[in-house]
């Protein structure tokens, strides 16, 4: 059994948007919780049961798996579908290295440039905002997406900082009609609906 613990715009949003284009919104129970937001209103929910008591969490028959990354890669591993070049395909390696690239790189940058905090280490272990920006424009200039010329999870979970956040975003030309391909991907809207109504 899946069971998907969620609050409504947030980080799990991307794996409801992920369910929903895997068309399988049928297979997971989804829990709603409560968390503790930015500005620091919500609060622990007792019913979550992430250690952290953050989500996404996904728990598949007992077995809890925790960042969006590892829980991107293991739907699409259980559900395959082209969203994810399977093992053995000449993307596979791209496709897992951006994954790894959202968690190590983007959300660090972010979090870090919109809290105001700069230090050497701080860039020294992920860069900055310039490099961010230098790796989706290479990664971009020559295709409409990050492997190539069809939407992936890549492309779902490295764009989502950027759908909430517009005005970090690259303002590199190739970024942003990028961003509106993700953006206009029947799954972004379809999600946003849900979690409008959950929010309502």
């Amino acid at each position: 059994m899946l069971t998907l613990y969620h609050a409504p715009f947030t980080r799990s949003t991307g794996i409801i948007q992920l369910l929903m284009a895997l068309d399988v919104m049928d297979k997971v129970d989804i829990r709603i919780v409560d968390i503790v937001k930015q500005d620091g209103s919500g609060a622990p929910d007792p019913a979550n049961p992430h250690p952290e008591g953050k989500v996404p969490l996904l728990v598949h028959n007992g077995t809890a798996i925790r960042e969006r990354g590892a829980i991107i890669q293991y739907l699409t591993e259980l559900f395959p579908s082209p969203l994810a070049p399977a093992i053995g395909d000449p993307n596979r390696g791209a496709y897992l290295g951006w994954l790894a690239y959202y968690g190590a790189v983007v959300e660090p940058v972010m979090v870090t440039t919109l809290l105001g905090l700069d230090h050497p280490g701080l860039h020294s272990n992920f860069r900055g905002t310039q490099e961010m920006s230098d790796a989706l424009v290479a990664a971009l200039t020559d295709q409409p997406y990050l492997l190539g010329d069809t939407f992936s999870a890549a492309d779902l979970l490295v764009s989502s900082p950027f759908q909430w956040m517009p005005t970090f975003a690259p303002k590199a030309q190739v970024v942003q009609d990028w961003l509106a391909r993700c953006q206009a991907q029947p799954s972004a809207q379809v999600s946003a609906a849900y979690d409008a109504k959950l929010a309502a």
